[in-house]
Order: structure tokens, then C-alpha cells, then sequence
């Protein structure tokens, strides 16, 4: 009896006979992936998506998903011999980001459009693309890491280079997509990556990495939602923590929970925003001190981790969590609460806002596991006196 061993991405077969289809954003990493995969002797073919009307984004400086990016993704393609398309998502990113992140800052919340693309349109509609296409699995260039578990199923990790690591953006991800998923690059650092673009002679070895939205080519993204919604930027009061009216704003769109700087109030302390009230178009402001929260509610909780979610919990599960992509992982319980679930910061976390993601890990550091996570829907303090019971920082989603 013949006996196939598992190649270099824990698939039965030999290379040449495994088709797998790279996401290539014209970027280093993703580059790198495919002349990788080509070069182990897989049949790669690379997939590039115009994701949006990339207009005045083409040349500028720091934007990803541009003209000038699909231009680079198909010289890479063709340097390293491997067929390439670009596919037209610009209706469904559309749907499923551009007008939820509209929706969700007018709601008084600061969403992470990466994740909502990440958990639909590219694993779930591309990933369907590359099924459809006979791909024995779909390639990015992010950096994490997947591995086979003992039962068979795969897991979901922290990245080797802890500067570079995107697990935060991918805690949505579900069992069924990382098992069809592979990240050749999450075992490397960036330096190593860019030397290998080199080694393969990578026109993208020294090309800047994207930092902001995709679609906001202006680094504005209040332009994006006055365009989409343009009756939704309303001015309003800004008040202290009492409720008194100390200033007004152009619209709670251009606030954040944590934002100190562009006020536009004089005061003998520095003030902070605490919270966003969509309903009454409120601009909470308060001391530092009352940024800090300890308790989260959150909202489409997804669990990667071990068993069923509910067993795993029992009466609390000892996590660490991170509520921003910059912040290091902090301990937390994460318990069952009513229909939903919440977690509690043994220590207490600053701005805390809605909308953005609470990432689950087993351990504070290395290259932990990401156990899921869910979006944050509302935060509160501890001490929070009976006059201020209601949550400093919430998500007002109708």
C-alpha cells in the first residue's frame, strides 16, 4: 500500500499535483507567498481583487488595493510563470464593508473595515472563488500561523514576528475556513520576507507596506461617510461626565473614544472622549481616569478554540484578550451573560470602544493561540457611582 505523505503545507499530494490559489494584493508578502509556492513546485495561480473605484488612490502613497497594486501583482505573476486574474468584487465589498463601516460610524462606533473584509470577502466569497477554481487550498500573505491539532482540525496562532502579527484582524475567521486556509509566511519575520523577494528577483522586495483603509484614498474617512450618508453628520452637544453642555461638534463621526487632540475645548485638564451617544448626537468627554473599563459586552462572538463554546466556559474561562490591534494581549475572564457573552479585564483597559475587536489568546505572549473573539458592543467601569451607571462607552446600533 502506497502511503502519500503531506507536503510543505499539510496536504496530501505532491506539489505538482496541488493546485492553490494565492490572494495577491501586489504587496511584498503576498508576492512572496506565491514565488514561494511556485518555487516548492505547486501549481499556484494568483488572484488579485479590484475591490473598489480606486480613482485618485492609484499613486498615492501608503494606500493598498490600488490601480498601481494590481499592476504589481500581475508583473510578480508574470515573473515567476503563474497564471493571474483580477476579479471584480467592487459590488460586493461594497455591501459587505464599505457601507457597514459607514453604518457603523454613524452608529457612534469605530469599526475595523480589515476584518469585515477579511471574514467575507476574501474568505468566504474568494475562498468559494478558489474552491470553484479546484484549489486544494486558498494562500494569503498574512502573518499568522495555522497548524494541524491532534484531532485533526486546524488552530489559529500568533505570528513568529510579534511587530508583524495580524491575528487580531483574523479572530473572526471560522473552523471550516482555517482548514482550507494556509499563511506560509507566519513562521517569518519581515526582514526575512523582503530578503526572499530579493532572492526571487521581486520587483515589490522594497515596496512600502499599505497603512490605511483601502478605500479612503484621502486618509479622510469622514469623506466616505458624507458621501454615503450624507444626512447623518449632524452637529451636537459636547458635555462633561454630568451631562453639562461645554462645547458643540460638526457631527459625532469625526470622534472617537480615547481622542484627546481637535476638541475644540479649553480646559485646565485635558479632556478625553468617553462616549459616543449616536441617539441624542452627544460627545462625552471626560478625565483620563474615566477611559478605563472593566467589563465588556460583546456581540457575534466566534470560538476557534477547543470544544463547543459554551462547555469551554462553564463558569468562567481564563483568557487574555486585546481590545486594539497595537495593545499587547491582557488577562480576562470570559463568561456567559444572559444570551450573550462579556468579558471582565483583571486589570481594567483604556478606550474601550464599540465596534472594534476583542481577540481571545491562551497566553499574553509568543506565538499564542487565538481562541476566536468577538466585536465590542458596550464597555463599563467598576466604579462607576449609581448616578453613572449606564455605560460610559456604547454601541447605539438601531
Amino acid at each position: 500500500m502506497t502511503v502519500t505523505m503531506p507536503n510543505s503545507l499539510d496536504l496530501n499530494g505532491r506539489p505538482q499535483d496541488t493546485r492553490i490559489v494565492v490572494a495577491m494584493s501586489g504587496g511584498v508578502d503576498s508576492s512572496v507567498t506565491a514565488a514561494l509556492l511556485k518555487s516548492e513546485g505547486y501549481d499556484v495561480v494568483g488572484i488579485t481583487l479590484q475591490l473598489y473605484d480606486h480613482g485618485v488612490a492609484t499613486h498615492r502613497k501608503g494606500a493598498c488595493c490600488a490601480g498601481q497594486d494590481i499592476h504589481d501583482a500581475r508583473n510578480v505573476a508574470e515573473r515567476i510563470g503563474i497564471p493571474h486574474y483580477v476579479l471584480d468584487y467592487e459590488d460586493r465589498f461594497r455591501e459587505s464593508v464599505i457601507d457597514n463601516f459607514a453604518a457603523s460610524y454613524v452608529s457612534g462606533e469605530t469599526p475595523v473595515p480589515c476584518i469585515e473584509c477579511n471574514r467575507t470577502v476574501k474568505f468566504r466569497d474568494l475562498l468559494k472563488t478558489a474552491r470553484e477554481l479546484g484549489a486544494a487550498a486558498l494562500a494569503t500573505g498574512h502573518y499568522v500561523a495555522s497548524r494541524r491539532m491532534a484531532d485533526g482540525s486546524r488552530a489559529l496562532f500568533c505570528a513568529a514576528d510579534s511587530d508583524r502579527d495580524q491575528s487580531y484582524f483574523l479572530f473572526a475567521t471560522t473552523r471550516e475556513q482555517l482548514d482550507y486556509l494556509r499563511f506560509p509566511l507566519g513562521d517569518m519575520t519581515k526582514p526575512q520576507a523582503r530578503e526572499l523577494a530579493r532572492r526571487f528577483d521581486l520587483a515589490v522586495a522594497d515596496k512600502h507596506d499599505s497603512q490605511d483603509i483601502c478605500f479612503v484614498p484621502t486618509g479622510r474617512y469622514t469623506d466616505i461617510i458624507g458621501r454615503l450618508r450624507p444626512n447623518a453628520i449632524e452637529p451636537g452637544d459636547i458635555v462633561d461626565l454630568e451631562g453639562r453642555v461645554i462645547g458643540r461638534h460638526r457631527g459625532i463621526v469625526h470622534f472617537t473614544v480615547g481622542q484627546r487632540r481637535g476638541l475644540g475645548i479649553a480646559s485646565s485638564a485635558p479632556l478625553y472622549v468617553v462616549r459616543l451617544d449616536a441617539e441624542s448626537r452627544r460627545v462625552v468627554v471626560g478625565p483620563r481616569e474615566a477611559l478605563r473599563m472593566d467589563r465588556i459586552v460583546l456581540r457575534d462572538v466566534n470560538w476557534i478554540g477547543d470544544g463547543a463554546l459554551d462547555r469551554a466556559i462553564g463558569e468562567g474561562l481564563e483568557i487574555f484578550v486585546r481590545v486594539r490591534s497595537t495593545r499587547a494581549p491582557q488577562p480576562a475572564w470570559l463568561r456567559a451573560a444572559g444570551r450573550g457573552y462579556e468579558v471582565e479585564l483583571v486589570a481594567g483597559e483604556e478606550a474601550v470602544s464599540p465596534g472594534q475587536a476583542c481577540a481571545f489568546y491562551d497566553a499574553a505572549s509568543g506565538q499564542a493561540r487565538v481562541l476566536g473573539g468577538g466585536f465590542i458592543q458596550s464597555a463599563t467601569a467598576k466604579n462607576a457611582t449609581p448616578g453613572a451607571m449606564w455605560p460610559l462607552v456604547e454601541a447605539m446600533r438601531g
